[in-house]
């Protein structure tokens, strides 16, 4: 799935959709460059899933927990160099936790990673905003990313006054 988002609020509804539907052992797998965004896509994903905190990204902490209806377990790989060093930080226990983890800079570590998940890449497209392509690896994923079209597709016809 592609979709271009104009806004930071947009790439937000993107993951707040996402939010809303996600459940246990949900994995988000965003890559992409330095500010594209990928911090206001978990922002919505945590929006969509009740956090009322704020959201930052953790890349001195590495993994903040937040409690919505599910605890989501937000982690940015930026420091680190090595797939081992994420093994290190017990990525393996957040990835099969009990809540939805979203990882940034995913590409750093992909070995580490289950089979199931949902991939996020993000580009920057100019003026027209950002491309996030969206890939879906595994039954529940896929299922997660049908939905997602739908509500999507739904959002865009409210905004440009479609029925």
């Amino acid at each position: 799935m592609e979709l271009v988002t104009r806004s930071a609020e947009e790439t937000r509804q993107v993951g707040r959709l996402l939010g809303q539907e996600a459940q246990a052992g949900d994995l988000v797998l965003l890559s992409g460059p330095l500010g594209v965004g990928k911090t206001c896509f978990v922002q919505g994903l945590a929006q969509g899933l009740g956090v009322e905190e704020p959201v930052r990204s953790p890349t001195f902490v590495l993994v903040t927990e937040h409690q919505g209806r599910l605890r989501l377990y937000h982690v940015d790989l930026y420091r680190v160099d090595d797939p081992r060093e994420a093994l290190d930080l017990g990525l393996d226990e957040y990835v099969e936790g009990d809540g939805v983890c979203a990882v940034e800079w995913a590409e750093k570590a992909t070995p580490v990673f289950p089979r199931q998940h949902l991939w996020v890449q993000m580009e920057y497209r100019g003026q027209e905003g950002r491309l996030l392509l969206l890939r879906a690896t595994g039954t529940r994923a896929e299922r997660w990313l049908e939905d997602l079209t739908r509500r999507w597709e739904g959002a865009e016809a409210e905004v440009s006054g479609g029925s």
